[in-house]
């Protein structure tokens, strides 16, 4: 940058025309350091030019070089010249699954690991399904025989009595609970699957009380969904989160107070519902496709129903009772296995459901042909 001076000018003390080493004014009308533009005629002090005081050299003025005009000598900025910036890849920032003729990538055990780049983790049903693969996985034979022992204990328990057929019907409750929590996820959840038992145990409670009445158990599925609403309204959770658990705590308490059923349920009705869903269960579990294994499970379930139905007096009717039986305790087998379950829920969701989604069946048909 090069300044052009104008003419005249002179480096000494008492020069004419000049700037004051403060940034003064010239004779001329010159440049105010504040921005102020000093009026014609205007003079400067005695002997005073470039330098403040006679004798003492001054300061160079900064202010000096905006009287003149600037000249750019070197070279301009290009912005041409500078690498663009480039978006970093796809694949570097998302995921996504593998395609072509690559082999899929072996699923973690729970989750699959977290991304730097944010990505949300993939549950085991997640990525099967965009792997196309199914997240139905089956409890398999041994949750199946803890369900026929169950079964049978209930087969067994209502031929003694009602008050024996307590025992069986509060593990199977308590079960019910605990395990359909653990099937939507949601573990521990010492709250919910508590207030699932003790609806159960109401609903016991006032069944006999009220002499088996099956209004017990709508008037306490009716207490305790309002209970269940009452006690997420006072939870600090998201609101997504209180929802979540007030839809699971009010299926388990539903599920737990409706296998109160057996309870109202006549007693011989019992025997051959239970007898029906402990050998359809067995069927179920037989290794075979899925079609077959359903239409096997149904005629099993009749048959069981016909031989205990000769046994408990209702003779042939006991087909069809079996036969509805079972086909509750299919959807509850099913409902088990949905969604990559755990070896938990097969012990807990997978023994009980079966159990507990044939009780409305068993009371209805129970009463429709005894």
């Amino acid at each position: 940058m090069t300044n052009q001076p104008y003419d005249g000018y002179q480096d000494g003390y008492g020069g004419h025309g000049g700037h004051d080493g403060y940034g003064g004014y010239d004779g001329q009308g010159g440049h105010d350091p504040y921005g102020q533009q000093q009026p014609q005629g205007a003079q400067a002090w005695p002997g005073q030019g470039q330098h403040g005081y006679p004798g003492h050299q001054g300061y160079e003025d900064p202010y000096a070089a905006q009287q003149y005009t600037q000249q750019w000598q070197g070279q301009t900025w290009e912005t041409q010249t500078q690498q663009p910036v480039t978006a970093p890849a796809a694949a570097d920032t998302a995921y996504l699954p593998q395609q072509g003729n690559e082999a899929p990538a072996p699923a973690p055990a729970e989750y699959g690991p977290a991304t730097l780049a944010g990505n949300k983790r993939m549950t085991d049903a997640q990525r099967a399904r965009a792997e196309g693969r199914s997240p139905i996985i089956e409890p398999g034979m041994q949750p199946a025989a803890l369900t026929a022992l169950l079964g049978l204990l209930l087969a067994g328990a209502a031929a003694v009595g009602t008050y024996a057929l307590l025992v069986p019907l509060v593990a199977l409750q308590a079960v019910t609970a605990a395990g359909w929590f653990r099937l939507n996820g949601m573990w521990p959840a010492r709250q919910g699957i508590a207030l699932g038992f003790a609806g159960a145990l109401a609903a016991d409670a006032a069944l006999l009380v009220s002499g088996r009445s099956p209004s017990a158990i709508l008037g306490t599925l009716g207490v305790w969904v309002l209970l269940a609403l009452v006690l997420q309204l006072r939870s600090h959770a998201d609101p997504d989160e209180r929802m979540y658990g007030l839809m699971a705590t009010v299926a388990a308490s539903a599920l737990a107070i409706v296998a109160g059923g057996y309870l109202a349920a006549d007693a011989e009705a019992v025997t051959v519902g239970a007898v029906a869903v402990a050998v359809a269960v067995l069927a179920r579990a037989l290794p075979m496709p899925t079609a077959a294994s359903v239409v096997v499970a149904l005629l099993a379930g009749a048959g069981g129903g016909v031989v205990a139905g000769w046994l408990t007096g209702l003779g042939a009717s006991g087909a069809l009772l079996g036969v509805g039986a079972a086909g509750c305790a299919l959807i509850g087998h099913r409902a088990a296995s949905y969604d990559y379950p755990s070896r938990f829920v097969h012990f807990t969701a997978g023994v009980a459901l079966p159990l507990s989604a044939a009780a409305p069946v068993v009371y209805v048909l129970g009463r429709a042909l005894g």
